[in-house]
Protein backbone atom coordinates (compact mmCIF):
# COMPACT_ATOMS: atom_id res chain seq x y z
CA UNK A 1 0.00 0.00 0.00
CA UNK A 2 3.16 2.71 1.03
CA UNK A 3 4.82 1.57 -2.45
CA UNK A 4 1.44 2.39 -4.37
CA UNK A 5 0.94 5.97 -2.83
CA UNK A 6 5.11 6.65 -2.76
CA UNK A 7 4.57 5.82 -6.39
CA UNK A 8 1.71 8.22 -7.50
CA UNK A 9 3.10 10.87 -5.20
CA UNK A 10 6.17 11.05 -6.99
CA UNK A 11 4.46 10.81 -10.58
CA UNK A 12 2.29 13.54 -9.65
CA UNK A 13 5.49 15.47 -8.07
CA UNK A 14 7.64 14.74 -11.49
CA UNK A 15 4.63 16.20 -14.44
CA UNK A 16 5.40 19.91 -13.48
CA UNK A 17 9.22 18.80 -13.52
CA UNK A 18 9.13 20.16 -17.59
CA UNK A 19 8.50 23.33 -16.81
CA UNK A 20 10.15 24.22 -13.72
CA UNK A 21 13.18 22.94 -15.68
CA UNK A 22 12.86 24.95 -18.77
CA UNK A 23 12.39 28.10 -16.68
CA UNK A 24 15.78 27.55 -15.05
CA UNK A 25 17.37 26.40 -18.17
CA UNK A 26 16.29 29.70 -20.00
CA UNK A 27 17.95 31.93 -17.28
CA UNK A 28 20.73 30.16 -17.05
CA UNK A 29 21.84 29.77 -21.02
CA UNK A 30 19.89 33.31 -21.08
CA UNK A 31 17.89 32.09 -24.03
CA UNK A 32 14.51 31.64 -24.61
CA UNK A 33 14.18 29.74 -27.78
CA UNK A 34 12.10 26.40 -26.93
CA UNK A 35 14.90 24.28 -28.44
CA UNK A 36 17.32 25.59 -25.21
CA UNK A 37 14.88 22.50 -23.64
CA UNK A 38 16.20 19.52 -25.88
CA UNK A 39 19.85 20.64 -26.41
CA UNK A 40 22.17 18.02 -24.44
CA UNK A 41 23.92 20.68 -22.06
CA UNK A 42 23.94 20.20 -18.76
CA UNK A 43 27.71 21.29 -17.45
CA UNK A 44 26.53 25.02 -16.75
CA UNK A 45 23.25 23.88 -15.90
CA UNK A 46 24.85 22.01 -12.88
CA UNK A 47 27.02 24.72 -12.51
CA UNK A 48 24.20 26.86 -12.54
CA UNK A 49 22.06 24.42 -9.99
CA UNK A 50 24.99 24.13 -7.41
CA UNK A 51 27.06 27.54 -7.45
CA UNK A 52 26.06 31.18 -7.77
CA UNK A 53 26.88 32.15 -11.62
CA UNK A 54 24.32 34.83 -11.42
CA UNK A 55 24.65 36.77 -8.15
CA UNK A 56 23.31 39.90 -9.14
CA UNK A 57 20.06 38.26 -10.99
CA UNK A 58 17.36 37.93 -8.07
CA UNK A 59 15.03 36.06 -10.26
CA UNK A 60 17.67 33.56 -11.12
CA UNK A 61 18.53 33.38 -7.72
CA UNK A 62 14.30 32.56 -6.69
CA UNK A 63 13.74 30.12 -9.23
CA UNK A 64 17.26 28.17 -8.77
CA UNK A 65 16.32 28.07 -4.58
CA UNK A 66 12.93 26.58 -6.17
CA UNK A 67 14.26 24.30 -8.42
CA UNK A 68 16.90 22.89 -5.66
CA UNK A 69 13.66 22.43 -3.34
CA UNK A 70 11.80 20.97 -6.07
CA UNK A 71 14.41 18.09 -6.75
CA UNK A 72 14.84 17.05 -3.30
CA UNK A 73 11.80 16.95 -2.54
CA UNK A 74 11.77 14.55 -6.18
CA UNK A 75 14.21 12.50 -5.06
CA UNK A 76 13.63 12.20 -1.20
CA UNK A 77 9.90 10.52 -2.78
CA UNK A 78 12.40 8.26 -5.41
CA UNK A 79 14.27 6.72 -2.34
CA UNK A 80 11.01 6.60 -0.54
CA UNK A 81 9.54 4.77 -2.93
CA UNK A 82 12.40 2.13 -4.03
CA UNK A 83 13.37 1.28 -0.41
CA UNK A 84 9.85 0.77 0.39
CA UNK A 85 9.65 -1.83 -2.29
CA UNK A 86 12.42 -4.01 -0.51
Amino acid sequence: MINTILFWAWLAWSLPMGIYRSQFRKIVYQDNHWSINIKPYFLKELKGLFSNIYPNNPEYIQKRNFYRFYLMIYIILGIGYFLSKT
